[in-house]
Formats: structure tokens, sequence, C-alpha cells
């Protein structure tokens, strides 16, 4: 046995959809994320290098559940982004608010689930690797 565990790659989450085509024009057309893997039940967009997010049918077993989610998108630019969101009229786009920890908003998607853009103001946050 080993003294630490494999490493991990890559990340993805998956949010569920009973419509992925009413879905899919938020995020490619919006969000302007790009899909990686597209298939008739899901569709998966990279969100950094190695970071990925999947809209995908909720087929049996799945649930579109946005109660107690919330995706986060860390960002440099949260003003930029909040900027970005208001001229798409989205109908629960919220304030940008900065606090002792952190500088973001909210919106939902066309699920229901919350998605925050948010950037860190604390040194305590690791800075982006590239």
């Amino acid at each position: 046995m080993t003294s630490s565990p494999p490493a991990i790659d890559q990340q993805i989450t998956f949010l569920y959809t009973q419509d992925l085509e009413a879905t899919t024009p938020f995020y490619e057309e919006v969000l302007r994320l790009k899909p990686v893997l597209e298939h008739t039940q899901c569709r998966v967009y990279r969100v950094t290098r190695d970071s990925f997010l999947g809209i995908c049918f909720a087929r049996a077993g799945r649930y579109v559940e946005p109660k107690g989610v919330v995706y986060t998108f860390v960002t440099s630019d949260v003003d930029g982004w909040h900027q970005w969101l208001s001229g798409h009229n989205l109908p629960e786009l919220g304030q940008v608010k900065k606090g002792e920890v952190t500088h973001a908003f909210f919106v939902r998607d066309p699920n229901g689930y919350i998605l925050e853009f948010q950037s860190f103001v604390t040194p305590e946050w690791p800075p982006v690797d590239r």
C-alpha cells in the first residue's frame, strides 16, 4: 500500500434537466461555455482547464433538484460577468455584493439551479495555478 492516494486529474459536476434543448442556449449562448462532449442526453462543458460542467437529461434515478445546490464560477472579473449577464434579460440576476471574504453575485439557470460568480478577497484563497 502506498502512503498517499492516486492523483485526481480532472473534476466534473453534473446538473440535471427535464429539457436539455431548452437549457443548452443558456450555457452555450449566454455563458458561452464550449461543449467538449455532446450526446443526445448530455452535454459536458469545459469551465477551466481541468474542470467541467455536465448538463444532462434527468433519466430514471436522476433528479432536477436545485434546492441546496450552488455551482460557483471563480473569476477575477465578477463585475464584468454581472455586466455581461445584465445584458441578457435574466429573470433572477442578483446584485453584486462585496464582503470580507468574497465579491460575488447569484443567478439562476433555466432549471432553477443557483449559479454564483465569485472572487475571493481574502489572502487565504489559493491563487490560480496556470
